[in-house]
């Protein structure tokens, strides 16, 4: 069962991944040496070495990590074991080939490189609790170990393979209870695809039907979530209760859903990697978003950050980010002075209680023998090493202050997993003007996240549940929109909030089918508008609103005002008799309504006046919400895991098992949103103590566990800035002598913490 959340530690974890069994001469002693003197703490291993834990069928060799746990517990340092399953030894791919999982096109993935096995299969089940139980069972006692990493970035594959299709026709029935329905739901009149019995459900690979391919990644994301939850269960009888339990999510997999899955895990842990040079200098041009596995923008590394913490409504680590390059042998970009200072301080100021790099030494062979680590191949500190130490000690000084931080919001966005899965199989978007962007879901999110922070406001994911805890809500290509949360919504308004509604917001329901109602379907009374139709938009138009000319993008909803004012229009022969944006007053509360995706200088200018004016809770009142959504989280979490329980304790008792999950979810549903509804505590009409003025400088705030607030204040660019200091300050990574109120100097990529 998994446990409460344990209390935080009294710093911030300074990491590296290690594996002293992929050198060709390790040298243990001095690299665990190098490793304090770089004051790194933490070591992550393990994870990718079934074959050596196990280099024949049923023979183990555990005796190969002893040295590395006994080095690290002699110099302090803690290790995050983790359990090998997602890279399988080459004699269990040759004894099972039937493992391999099966694409929709009926081709099995080859082996030669790591998660290519279908993990629900009962027989690849029975090896890998087999190996857990050996590696965990010797090693997760040591004094030394910290904590367990389940697997790792799970939900590469949507697996097709016969017997999770039967799985999935069984999912179906008790979803939907029989044929009947489903070809109602879906609409399975069309195309002549009605079904007698499930029988006749045609394999997803020929699939055409919406409603079908959204309940498929429901699933897919559920057989995730259940392989780490039987993990995490296992573990947790192999180690003392203190051990935490955490994976390391690569959010962008297509079978995962990371706030169901972190339900299983003491703590939330995932990549947060990114390109560094140019890519990390913050320019004010509206260059078309780029989504990709990693940020390409500062904007994007905070939002990176910002998805993290959401997976539980709390701190979160970084288990992986890189140290120079990443990716493939043809991207070698490695960071400018000052830019892996300035990422970390970045994920520190939004949550993170972990900075692990990937990896210590830079791989002579394999797959990733040009992902750059700390020691490049030569093995020899270099200047990313001395980058690093220079951090580790500056994080160490820093300890007291960073503990248990809550990092502050203004604005909340509420991010819908099923619309992203909806919009990537019938994409809205054209980047060419002929193939679909399956990103566009993703694309649409990043474009008002980055508005939100060009306004100079901080953003946070946040459940529908939390939404009366911020002044302004942000319900982006929310598709797939359940009634409950249009509800959500109105209460919200009506109360006194602020949303901000998107095209494609509301326009079809939890099946992905399109409301047979006026758009924007239960929203219109709410937005004060209404349309009759859309239109892809494959060149941008002029656009004008808000005091501000720019363009609009991609897509134009033809709005017609039922009570809502005006605030933007096309300068267009045809779209211009149709608003671009309008704003509706609805009790207490604002609606605004953006019926396509605007320039980037139109949508800063959204959000400073959305924000104009706003007030928030004060910031004790928000600490008091987070600790009490904490508690909450927690819970809910004990409730699930309690669910879970009852559900093993007998298959006869499953049903009631089930209901006993689902509340325990609800109430860590209910949990992530009160913690989260805590990050509300900066005020919108608070003194900030830091100014910027230039468009390369971003402030970002957190309160620390003594109820001090910090600011973090960074200088994307490669020439000096200056900020102003409203009063006296301290900075908290240097000498810590009073600051006088006034110019405060930031040095090219440079990052100042202070309070």
């Amino acid at each position: 069962m998994t446990p409460s959340p344990p209390k935080s530690p009294a710093h911030v974890r300074f990491g590296t991944a290690y594996y002293w069994e992929y050198q060709r001469a390790p040298d243990l002693r001095r690299d665990l040496d190098l490793m304090t003197q770089a004051k790194i703490d933490t070591i992550r291993v393990g994870e990718s070495v079934w074959s050596t834990w196990e280099p024949r069928d049923g023979v183990f060799d555990l005796g190969r990590l002893t040295p590395v746990l006994d080095g690290a517990h002699e110099r302090g340092m803690k290790v995050l074991l983790g359990t090998p399953t997602y890279a399988i030894p080459p004699w269990l791919q040759r004894k099972h080939p039937e493992l391999a999982i099966e694409r929709a096109d009926g081709r099995r993935v080859p082996w030669g490189a790591r998660q290519e096995v279908d993990f629900t299969s009962p027989t690849f089940l029975r090896y890998a609790e087999r190996v857990i139980r050996q590696v965990v069972g010797h090693h997760g006692g040591h004094p030394a170990v910290l904590g367990v990493q389940l697997d790792n970035e799970p939900g590469l594959h949507l697996i097709h393979n016969e017997p999770v299709f039967e799985r999935f026709k069984a999912w179906l029935a008790d979803r939907y209870g029989d044929a009947d329905r489903l070809n109602e739901e879906w609409g399975l009149t069309y195309w002549s695809h009605r079904i007698g019995g499930w029988d006749e459900l045609w394999p997803p690979a020929g699939n055409t039907t919406p409603s079908y391919d959204l309940a498929w990644r429901r699933f897919q994301a559920e057989l995730t979530t259940e392989f780490i939850a039987w993990q995490a269960d296992l573990v947790r009888e192999l180690v003392p209760e203190d051990r935490e339990l955490t994976t390391c999510l690569a959010y962008q997999r297509p079978a995962l859903h990371d706030v169901q899955l972190s339900e299983h895990l003491t703590v939330t842990s995932g990549n947060a990697y990114y390109l560094p040079q140019d890519h990390l200098v913050l320019d004010p041009g509206d260059a078309p978003i780029e989504v990709s596995w990693f940020s390409t923008t500062p904007e994007g590394l905070f939002q990176a950050a910002d998805r993290m913490y959401a997976s539980q409504g709390r701190r979160f680590w970084v288990t992986e980010t890189n140290a120079t390059s990443i990716a493939g042998s043809q991207l070698n970009l490695t960071p400018y002075d000052g830019q892996l200072r300035q990422a970390a301080w970045a994920l520190v100021a939004r949550g993170a209680e972990m900075i692990s790099y990937w990896h210590w030494h830079t791989l002579p062979y394999g797959a990733e023998t040009h992902w750059g680590g700390i020691l490049g191949h030569a093995l020899e500190p270099g200047r990313v090493y001395r980058e690093v130490a220079a951090l580790g000690a500056e994080l160490e000084r820093a300890a007291g202050d960073v503990a248990g931080l809550t990092p502050d919001a203004d604005v909340g966005f509420l991010y819908s997993h099923e619309s992203k899965w909806a919009l990537s199989f019938q994409p809205p978007l054209t980047l060419d003007g002929r193939n679909p962007d399956k990103d566009a879901y993703e694309r649409i999110v990043a474009t008002f996240y980055r508005g939100a922070s060009d306004a100079g406001l901080q953003a946070a994911f946040v459940p529908p549940a939390l939404v009366n805890r911020l002044p302004v809500v942000v319900a982006p290509a929310f598709h797939c929109l359940p009634d409950s949360v249009a509800e959500a919504l109105t209460s919200y308004v009506e109360g006194g909030g602020h949303l901000i509604l998107t095209f494609l917001t509301g326009y079809a329901d939890e099946e992905a089918r399109a409301r047979t109602e006026i758009a924007p379907g239960p929203l219109r009374d709410l937005a004060g508008v209404r349309y009759l139709e859309f239109a892809t938009l494959l060149d941008p138009l002029p656009l004008h609103g808000l005091g501000v000319q720019d363009v609009a993008r991609h897509w134009a909803d033809a709005l017609e005002p039922e009570g809502a004012e005006v605030l933007a229009r096309y300068d267009h022969h045809h779209y211009g008799r149709w608003p671009a944006i309008t704003r509706n007053r609805v009790g207490a509360g604002t609606v605004t309504y953006v019926g396509t995706l605007p320039g980037r200088e139109l949508t800063a200018e959204l959000f400073r006046q959305a924000s104009a004016g706003l007030s928030r809770a004060s910031a004790a009142g928000g600490r008091a919400s987070a600790a009490g959504g904490r508690a909450s989280a927690a819970e809910g979490r004990a409730s699930a895991a309690e669910g879970r329980a009852s559900a093993a304790e007998g298959r006869a008792s499953a049903a009631e098992g089930r209901a006993s999950a689902a509340e325990g979810r609800a109430s860590a549903a209910e949990g992530r949103a009160s913690a989260a509804g805590g990050r509300a505590s900066a005020g919108l009409g608070a003194k900030p103590l830091v100014v910027a003025g230039e468009p390369r400088v971003t402030v970002r705030s957190a309160v620390n566990a003594r109820g001090e607030r910090l600011w973090f204040v960074h200088n994307w660019s490669d020439r000096a800035s200056t900020v102003t200091l409203t009063a006296q300050a301290t900075e908290v990574t240097g000498s810590r002598d009073p600051l006088p109120p006034g110019p405060l100097r930031l040095a090219p990529f440079d990052v100042r913490v202070v309070r």
